[in-house]
């Protein structure tokens, strides 16, 4: 079996606060492993680790079999992954073109490929009519099919995403789910953050489940679906608490 993550007993803590505790990640090639927690559990910290953006406290991290703490293994390791990060960095005063050839360039891609998938990716994304206007007068959607081309763009063997559908229509998010169920059906592999777990169970073959820091559950989602559905699991595992029939004395009273 080969996979594209793998870590072991990876930690990571800021001052007395661990953020994310000791989680052994198996993520097989070629899956769209749906990554799962409440607010606060530690997904978008093990995404930053994942990508090299972040150091652990302690634990081993491998991405596409190189050694994420080894300098040299991981600068190889990210010319083959995109990512599409939590806060989506984009540079406000650049044009969609000019922010696609800025990532092409730092990928050393050559400029014909870079010009060529640039026009696809934006014709494709329906942003081509929009290439022109400076990415801070793009909406929140248009930013995020833009982030979605920039993390293509190198055509990775590895896509990170930390939550791609929030704040999106429903046009947007349907255009992003068909690219990514078209980049896994090539070969490549996902491994996404959501809150929407309609879109998980839609789109995603496994999944991991982070509560607390902690790594609670790893498995395929036919594997949850042959006992509970997808909700209910995650209900269970990581949320009991939260679905508590809520009362508001002042809305009591009203009745």
């Amino acid at each position: 079996m080969s996979l594209a993550i793998e870590t072991r007993r990876l930690t990571r803590d800021f001052g007395d606060f661990r953020a994310v505790d000791g989680i052994d990640l198996r993520v097989e090639r070629g899956t769209f492993y749906g990554f799962l927690g409440p607010n606060g559990a530690g997904k978008s910290t093990t995404i930053k680790m994942l990508t090299g953006l972040l150091a652990p406290s302690r634990g081993e991290v491998r991405v596409l079999d190189r050694d994420m703490l080894d300098p040299a293994h991981a600068l190889d390791a990210k010319r083959r992954i995109g990512v599409i990060a939590e806060n989506m960095s984009l540079f406000d005063n650049l044009t969609a073109r000019e922010y696609l050839t800025f990532v092409g360039r730092m990928y050393l891609m050559p400029r014909d490929t870079i010009r060529e998938r640039s026009a696809e990716l934006l014709a494709v994304l329906g942003l081509a009519d929009e290439e022109q206007k400076l990415s801070m007068e793009y909406s929140h959607g248009m930013k995020k099919k833009l982030a979605l081309a920039a993390a293509l763009l190198p055509n990775p063997d590895l896509l990170f995403l930390d939550e791609p559908f929030e704040g999106v229509d429903a046009i947007t998010s349907r255009v992003i789910r068909d690219l990514l169920a078209g980049f896994v059906a090539r070969g490549s592999t996902v491994f996404l953050t959501s809150h929407v777990l309609e879109i998980v169970e839609r789109l995603c073959t496994h999944v991991g489940i982070i509560a607390g820091g902690k790594l609670i559950e790893q498995t395929s989602l036919e594997a949850i679906r042959h006992g509970d559905t997808l909700e209910n699991r995650f209900i269970q595992l990581a949320g009991a608490d939260a679905v508590a029939a809520p009362k508001l004395a002042w809305l009591e009273a009203a009745q």
